[in-house]
């Protein structure tokens, strides 16, 4: 056991009562006496204690020559932290470290009761742990006095910079006294963090690096899965059921993959939980103390989310999504493989992503083992051997035990007790999942077709009426029906119907996914069929609407009253002929230019309501004399009212417009309401 005598007594007692053996190296390296009052940047893998490394490195500043705190009063020190869940773990962390120096720390993160906050902060703390937006908001308002700050932590400031909090640390960094103490951890420090230090730290900052790229997460064991892009969710059911890990954490690009993860492995039977940012305060602190205390196993969540948070007991990293880069990379695996122990990270990479997953690999500087996920006989297999080996079998039994088993054996045999044994415990875990072969990388299976081997054919109930197409069918089998596209064949989309071929093996696992009725989603359903379908068969698109003959056409005679095509043909071209030999000789040609319009204005009014005639029969019988007589009495009335214009209607309402300011509408062809139509002279002789 290391000697902690160099540190307040208060301190190295609690680091003993806590277990600790040692320091690491980022822990020794902040406390170092020649670096007491300096500010430090100081890079260093997650995992590494860092922060109980600046707990350490900033104790000078804050206890008394006692190694305790004086009474609560304006805070001696603020803790700026990425996430709400990674501030809060900070707090707990200084409240069990200066347990005993009196420590009174308080917090200030976004999404908890900003009134609480500002009554805690009014009784005084030694201590403040927040994040940056809220902290800004407090002290905007004047609730936190920044006069006796001594030191300012900026903890994870590469992701804080990241998630777009520059402007808000660049504030509280302005409210702070000049004389403070600035420390800065980051995993990494790129360019905007050394251009921060260089603007808030003094002159004589240092800067520590703890660990080397050899060492990188030298405890994690990486490994790489080629999957099928169908068998993503099942491949992880089965690495989860394998591993049987006491905590694991799944990471997911984003909050519906995320979501959509939790409700299948809590349908499947985990404990899960899930921490996205779409969740209130309340629901992820709830979360993050349902994982301390056990009563959950797995934890799917999101890149932000999951920044910087410590879970006890937790072994086992699952990436469903590959992260964006290699730093994502390594601050998801950090999860794991925490204060020397052991961890193991898994990236799910499907068959197009096995490069991507090598550029990631090779830019973090790790080395990971290729292979495919444990099969469906590999976890029971594994299961056996759990049960085999527990210690549990190899204890005495006690006295009721052994009444118990020997009520339990009388008219059994020992292989039925085991084997009800057996089935009772695959009742209380999920099953395995049964995966499909994974495609090998850089090849092309190009002769599956002409192998596909003995098949049967089903109908689907969706065809190009419902606007059916292979790219999305493909995927609802696989999804629904629990089938791998290596045993789905050919896909013949008709109109009304789509057939689909299924090898015979897949056959009886995707009735038992489906159920006697064979229902997919959106209320589709399968048919299995006889024998191979009559393509031909099929309606190849909606039926044409029934159409006369040419015979019949011909035969139907004219409606009655209307006189036939021939009479009406013969009746215009005596009129044109008449029009023609009426008008001057110089102006047949434009006579005959408009033959068509002449003849439908001087038709005779007979033969336009001819025209105009209902196909009723009976209504041409009955409504067109009423007509004619209404309008013989109205013009009649109209006469006799000597109050009325004699003047046509046209003319009456251009007298009505001529003396009003109101502009006239514009005719049709875009002319102002005064043109007349304009024809030109004609020549003649």
């Amino acid at each position: 056991m290391q000697d902690f005598s160099a540190l307040p007594k208060t301190l190295s007692s609690a680091l003993t009562q806590k277990g600790y053996s040692g320091l690491t190296p980022v822990q020794e390296a902040v406390s170092d006496e020649a670096l007491a009052g300096k500010d430090l940047l100081v890079s260093a893998q997650t995992g590494s204690g860092k922060t109980v490394g600046f707990g350490l490195a900033m104790a000078e500043e804050l206890l008394d020559k006692y190694g305790r705190f004086d009474r609560p009063a304006a805070p001696l020190a603020v803790i700026i932290a990425p996430t709400r869940e990674l501030a809060l773990q900070v707090r707990r962390e200084f409240d069990w470290l200066f347990a005993e120096a009196g420590i009174v720390t308080a917090s200030a993160v976004g999404g908890m009761d900003a009134r609480a906050e500002r009554r805690t902060l009014e009784r005084g703390a030694h201590v403040v742990v927040g994040t940056p937006g809220r902290l800004r908001d407090h002290i905007a308002r004047g609730v936190i006095d920044l006069s006796d700050l001594r030191t300012v932590v900026l903890d994870e400031a590469d992701e804080m910079l990241d998630m777009g909090f520059a402007e808000d640390l660049e504030y509280i960094l302005d409210q702070t006294p000049k004389s403070r103490r600035t420390l800065m951890f980051s995993a990494t420090v790129p360019r905007g963090i050394a251009k921060l230090a260089q603007t808030y730290q003094k002159e004589d900052a240092q800067r520590i690096k703890v660990g080397s790229a050899e060492a990188q997460h030298s405890d994690i064991t990486y490994s790489a899965l080629n999957v099928a892009p169908s068998d993503i969710e099942k491949a992880i059911i089965n690495l989860l059921c394998y591993h049987n890990a006491e905590t694991a954490i799944v990471f997911a690009n984003t909050r519906s993959m995320v979501a959509r993860l939790t409700a299948k492995f809590s349908n499947r039977g985990f404990a899960v939980v899930s921490l996205s940012g779409e969740l209130s305060q309340t629901e992820r602190t709830n979360a993050m103390q349902a994982l301390r205390d056990k009563r959950a196993q797995v934890c799917v969540a999101t890149d932000v989310a999951a920044r910087g948070i410590d879970l006890p007991g937790l072994e086992l990293v699952i990436h469903a999504d590959l992260p964006s880069n290699a730093e994502t990379l390594l601050h998801r695996s950090g999860r794991t493989g925490r204060a020397g122990r052991k961890g193991m990270s898994i990236l799910i990479v499907p068959g197009r992503q096995r490069s991507k997953a090598q550029r990631l690999l090779k830019s973090a500087k790790l080395e990971a083992e290729w292979g495919a996920p444990p099969s469906a006989d590999e976890v029971l297999a594994r299961e056996e051997e759990r049960i085999i080996s527990n210690p549990a079998l190899d204890e005495p039994p006690s006295a009721e035990e052994t009444a118990f088993a020997e009520r339990l054996l009388s008219g059994r045999t020992p292989e039925q007790v085991a084997a009800a044994y057996m089935r009772l415990y695959r009742e209380r875990h999920s099953a395995p999942e049964i995966l499909g072969t994974a495609p090998e990388p850089g090849k092309r299976n190009t002769d599956r077709r002409a192998a596909f081997g003995p098949s049967t054919w089903f109908s689907l109930s969706l065809g190009r009426k419902q606007r059916a197409e292979p790219r999305w069918l493909l995927p609802m089998l696989c999804r629904n029906a629990g089938l791998s596209k290596d045993a789905i064949g050919a896909i013949r989309v008709q109109y009304q119907e789509t057939f689909v071929e299924i090898a015979n093996d897949a056959v009886p696992a995707m009735k038992q996914e489906l159920g006697a009725e064979l229902t997919l989603e959106q209320g589709a359903t399968l048919t299995e069929l006889a024998g191979t379908p009559d393509f031909d068969a099929s309606p190849k698109g909606p039926p044409a609407a029934p159409n006369l003959s040419d015979q019949a056409a011909k035969n139907r005679g004219p409606r009655a009253g209307k006189p036939s095509k021939s009479a009406r043909g013969s009746e215009h071209s005596n009129q044109n002929a008449r029009i023609a030999s009426e008008r001057p000789k110089g102006r047949r040609k434009s006579a005959a230019s408009t033959s068509s319009r002449l003849a439908s204005e001087d038709t005779p009014k007979q033969d336009k309501a001819l025209h105009r005639q209902p196909t009723s029969e009976h209504g041409k019988a009955k409504l067109q004399p009423a007509a004619r007589d209404k309008k013989r009495q109205k013009r009649e009335k109209n006469a006799a009212d000597t109050s009325k214009s004699l003047r046509a209607p046209k003319a009456r309402q251009k007298a009505n417009h001529k003396d009003s300011n109101v502009p006239r509408s514009k005719s049709r062809n875009g002319k102002g309401g005064e043109t007349r139509p304009f024809r030109k002279p004609s020549k003649r002789n």
